[in-house]
């Protein structure tokens, strides 16, 4: 079948955004294993009904009958794909319970494998965490870590290493949630948050608000829980919500960076307070033994539990296009498997774009149905920067960046069609542009 050609409406007036891109070689390299982001559990993977109740299972049969939202084709069971005339065949040996790749600025889903299949999330649920909580404090806000902060951290979790007495920015939390998937820089978000429990609802009430109909949020962190469950529908929907958001931009694409540690007294009795350096877990952005950084990536999430086994999230652009892959729990037993089939992934839909009609679409948000997302204004901010007010300077223009000491890509994205009213609102008529998408360089 042919691949269908996209029309703009001359019923819009549109400026076209300027694309510039700037491809360098990721050389920077992880010796270090990446952490797990729960503690192990004994229990058996979880999957869920269309009813939205979670089953245990040991199997890996997804259910017959899935959610339609985004498009019939992505409710069938198994692999999805509208090949055109000169289009790429799938990557072969692909292992994953589900996945999918996606077009980022337009939503277009050019292929997928039981994209709805509900399953456990592990720490990519921490970007429904971060697109939710990171417009609610100002970056420079301080706090100070009191013992309930922490309470209720699961056994085993990953941690950034926060302590309490100590006073952090929200700055430095974020870099802790982002870089080293640290459940504690959560619990004490959530705290800041009015706890736990209503981090949850405000979550839940999130992943509604965004079509996320797959999601069920129990914990904020992505530990283990009985019933919490996504799909690689649904992480696709918050990473493409979350990277509309400078700080969420800023903070997934980071290398590296340094982390306050704990006060302590020098031989003089003077209290001093170091800091120590944390890098980013997601190996397709550092590299890994045997791995090469994915030439073009610019984030997202990485995640590992028991009942999850390993997921991960990531936005890459080459040549103008911008790709959102998520691969959940791949079979194959094999040191970063879940990278390897996320970049073949990424290979055939950069290979693939333009060849393929589209299996369906990533849906808008509610509140953008109507063909104008609230927030935006004219730096190409929608839904807020979460650093109390939005601004127009990029997070990747100089050479050296506050936070980052990797070596990496810069992307400059304009996102697609922007449409820009002088009420300073971008029509984006069903789509939803990435705005600025950078990678922040050493």
């Amino acid at each position: 079948m042919p691949a269908m050609k996209k029309t703009a409406k001359s019923s819009l007036l549109v400026t076209s955004a300027t694309l510039l891109s700037f491809s360098l070689a990721l050389t920077a390299t992880a010796t270090a294993p990446a952490l797990a982001d729960d503690k192990p559990s004994s229990t058996p993977s979880t999957s869920a009904s269309p009813s939205g109740k979670s089953s245990t299972s040991p199997s890996a049969t997804p259910p017959a009958d899935m959610s339609t939202v985004g498009g019939a084709q992505l409710g069938r069971s198994g692999t999805q794909a509208n090949l055109g005339t000169g289009a790429p065949v799938l990557p072969k040996d692909l292992s994953a319970r589900s996945w999918i790749v996606a077009d980022a600025e337009s939503g277009d889903v050019l292929a997928s494998h039981n994209a709805h299949w509900r399953l456990p999330p592990a720490s990519t649920l921490k970007m429904l965490f971060a697109d939710t909580l990171l417009p609610k404090f100002p970056k420079t806000e301080k706090h100070k870590v009191v013992p309930s902060d922490l309470a209720g951290i699961g056994s085993g979790s990953s941690m950034v290493g926060i302590k309490e007495d100590e006073t952090y920015t929200v700055h430095d939390l974020w870099l802790g949630v982002f870089l080293r998937s640290g459940n504690d820089a959560v619990h004490v978000l959530s705290a800041m948050n009015k706890g736990v429990d209503q981090t949850v609802k405000d979550m839940n009430a999130h992943a509604e608000e965004l079509q996320a109909l797959d999601t069920t949020v129990v914990s904020p962190d992505g530990y283990d829980e009985k019933g919490q469950v996504s799909s690689a529908y649904d992480l696709t929907l918050f990473a493409r919500s979350g990277l509309q958001k400078k700080d969420f931009r800023e903070y997934c694409s980071t290398v590296r960076a340094k982390f306050p540690g704990e006060t302590k007294k020098n031989k003089k009795g003077k209290k001093t307070r170091e800091s120590f350096e944390i890098q980013n877990t997601n190996r397709l952005l550092t590299g890994d033994y045997g791995l090469d950084a994915y030439k073009g990536i610019a984030g997202v999430k990485n995640g590992n539990t028991t009942n999850a086994g390993s997921t991960f999230t990531g936005v890459a652009e080459r040549d103008g296009k911008v790709l959102l892959v998520t691969v959940m729990n791949p079979e194959k037993e094999e040191h970063d498997q879940v990278y390897k089939e996320t970049a073949k992934l990424l290979d055939w839909g950069f290979q693939a774009s333009g060849k393929v009609d589209p299996v369906g679409e990533l849906v808008p948000p509610k509140s953008a149905d109507t063909g104008a997302k609230p927030g935006a204004n004219a730096s190409g901010e929608a839904g807020g920067s979460g650093d109390g007010g939005a601004s127009s300077k990029p997070v990747a223009a100089s050479a050296e960046t506050e936070g980052s000491s990797g070596v990496g890509i810069a992307l400059a994205i304009a996102g697609g069609v922007l449409v820009l009213l002088a009420a300073g609102v971008f029509v984006i008529n069903r789509r939803w542009p990435l705005p600025d998408l950078m990678r922040r360089r050493r």
